[in-house]
């Protein structure tokens, strides 16, 4: 069911609702209204009797006559009046006794002063009537014809009416929904036109400040950044496809050389240490783009746990004096900081992928191989500096030098893909930490600054 189809029935179930409670409540309040105003008819109705009964002219009789005049045209009040010792001194009609008075009804309404009640479908009323120092029982009965026909005709005109109105407001709420929910098929038929070939199309937004416009610009938003992560896909493939074609290439070249002519043990040894370089600069960059991978996950499917960032720091330190025996790299940590502020939430392995990278590069564009790791904190931040002495980065590298893939004109000397700082940035970023890198006077620094907890 369509949603314009379906606020249409709530919001006619709603009114519907509404109206049978407000039909219910005028009903009875209606009814109600009747019955006490037709008890206090036949209130008035039985000391008019009485008055005419004592005080009159008229006799039985004649009264009698009157009353059956009356019943062929009208529903005639029944009256009947009894003495103080419940004698019956007079009835409009005693062959057609609509009340049939007993002595126990009679007491009660001599101990109870007036006392109504209904008999089937009639209402009855019994009173005191005062007459020369005695107290007369009266007792009145009747069919509320006239009462009972306006309640009939408000009940119909309420049925009629809660039908005509069900079927105005089901129309108008057809009319609203579509003229409400309009921009949201204009914006479905939008959505349908953006396929992956058309991520730059956008949805029409407005000035308006409503939760239609608001949708708009979060989904445009949202596009933007499938926009963006596109791009940088097909950059990133693009740019592997590069870097791996180069050392198969080479490998290839090499392979098909050696295999041409007769070559002596040295060249064979030659060439297979060639591809054994190429080899094992394709696995650096497999390895690289296994990290990368890791590092895009999402932040809820990594696993942290509390780490040491002095001990991650003297691993990778081992690692890279290890592998690089003409690197050299000194760790410092300042007497200020606290042991509990190196304790942080993270994943050990990933920061050891980032620092790694940090001490790499610097060493490797360090014309001495060298690279000073200074660790500083205050009460908020734990600050680690990566530095080296060296060429200084232009400003305009500066501005790319965490790009994916990108190399300054300066770092094509090295070997390298241009994924290390890229990837190092991505998690640093993970950890909630930031990282800024500052290059003058023939000396490059970049800082890692961790946020510290306090509890």
């Amino acid at each position: 069911m369509k949603v314009r189809t379906r606020l249409t029935l709530l919001f006619t179930f709603v009114t519907a609702m509404l109206m049978v409670f407000y039909g219910i409540a005028v009903y009875y309040s209606s009814s109600e209204a009747r019955e006490v105003s037709f008890y206090a008819q036949l209130r008035n109705e039985a000391v008019a009797k009485a008055n005419l009964f004592f005080q009159s002219t008229l006799s039985e009789k004649e009264m009698h006559r009157v009353y059956k005049n009356n019943t062929k045209t009208i529903n005639e009040v029944q009256v009947a009046i009894y003495d103080p010792e419940f004698n019956l001194i007079y009835h409009d009609d005693s062959k057609v006794d609509y009340v049939k008075e007993d002595p126990k009804m009679l007491s009660n309404i001599q101990k109870k002063k007036e006392l109504s009640f209904f008999i089937d479908n009639l209402q009855a009323i019994g009173t005191i009537y005062s007459h020369n120092g005695k107290e007369y029982l009266v007792t009145a009965a009747g069919y509320d014809q006239y009462g009972y026909n306006s309640i009939n005709h408000l009940l119909t005109i309420s049925i009629i009416a809660f039908i005509s109105i069900l079927i105005l407001v089901y129309l108008a709420g057809i009319f609203l929904s579509k003229k409400a929910l309009n921009p949201l098929s204009e914006m479905v038929s939008q959505i349908k036109k953006i396929t992956a070939g058309k991520l730059q199309l956008r949805l029409k937004t407005t000035s308006e400040k409503d939760e239609l416009n608001e949708l708009a610009q979060n989904f445009n938003g949202m596009l933007e950044r499938l926009e963006n992560s596109f791009d940088a896909q097909k950059h990133f493939v693009s740019n592997i496809s590069h870097e791996l074609r180069t050392p198969l290439s080479a490998i290839i070249t090499e392979l098909e050389h050696s295999s041409e002519k007769e070559q002596t043990q040295e060249e064979y040894q030659q060439t297979i240490q060639y591809a054994l370089d190429d080899a094992r600069n394709m696995v650096k960059l497999s390895n690289s783009l296994m990290d990368l991978a890791k590092a895009s996950y999402d932040p809820n499917e990594i696993s942290f746990s509390e780490v040491r960032l002095d001990e991650i720091l003297l691993e990778s330190y081992s690692k890279i004096i290890k592998e690089n025996q003409e690197y050299k790299v000194s760790l410092n940590i300042d007497n200020s900081v606290e042991e509990h502020q190196l304790v942080i939430q993270g994943n050990e392995y990933l920061l050891q992928v980032a620092f790694n990278n940090l001490i790499d590069n610097a060493c490797k564009y360090s014309p001495i191989h060298t690279c000073s790791i200074e660790v500083k904190g205050d009460s908020k931040t734990l600050s680690i500096q990566f530095i080296n002495t060296g060429i200084t980065i232009s400003q305009n590298d500066l501005l790319h030098i965490f790009e994916p893939f990108y190399r300054s004109e300066d770092s094509t000397k090295e070997k390298g893909y241009g994924i290390g700082l890229f990837l190092t940035e991505k998690i640093i970023h993970l950890h909630h930490a930031t990282i800024k890198v500052v290059s003058e006077n023939n000396e490059t620094v970049f800082t890692v600054i961790f946020e510290i907890e306090t509890t």
